[in-house]
């Protein structure tokens, strides 16, 4: 499946709910044996099983909106163990899992998949951004 947003991230986006450049936005590293996407009724963390959520990032940072395209600085997960991960999902982390909204699953990145050794692992997004509408 090539990068893309959820269904519900959209209507989100266009009701107002989710604020890309002022909210708190996380990443989380995915094992998609444990994880079936469905971008279409997907919407909040809590549909990725905890046991598929190998890592997750701190908020991300240098956040941008151009030509309809979010990107963010590159991220580092420190010390990450765990199962092999062949997916990121971008989320609105709300402080809850049932009501942090899914934005975007990425599985077609450089690194990608990624088997987790106790090192630090770092998500460079495309130099085209994370992601375009």
């Amino acid at each position: 499946m090539a990068n893309s947003f959820y269904v519900k991230a959209k209507d989100g986006l266009w009701g107002g709910d989710i604020a890309y450049d002022t909210d708190n936005i996380k990443c989380v590293l995915v094992d998609t044996g444990l994880y079936t996407v469905n971008l279409s009724t997907h919407e909040f963390l809590s549909d990725i099983p905890v046991g598929a959520r190998t890592a997750i990032s701190a908020n991300l940072t240098g956040k941008t909106i151009s030509n309809g395209a979010i990107d963010a600085s590159d991220v580092v997960l420190s010390s990450v163990s765990g199962n092999e991960s062949e997916a990121v999902v971008v989320y609105q982390d709300t402080g809850s899992v049932s009501t942090s909204r899914l934005l975007v699953y990425v599985d077609t990145a450089t690194g990608l998949p990624v088997v987790p050794n106790g090192t630090d692992i770092t998500i460079q997004w495309n130099a085209s951004g994370i992601a375009s509408l």
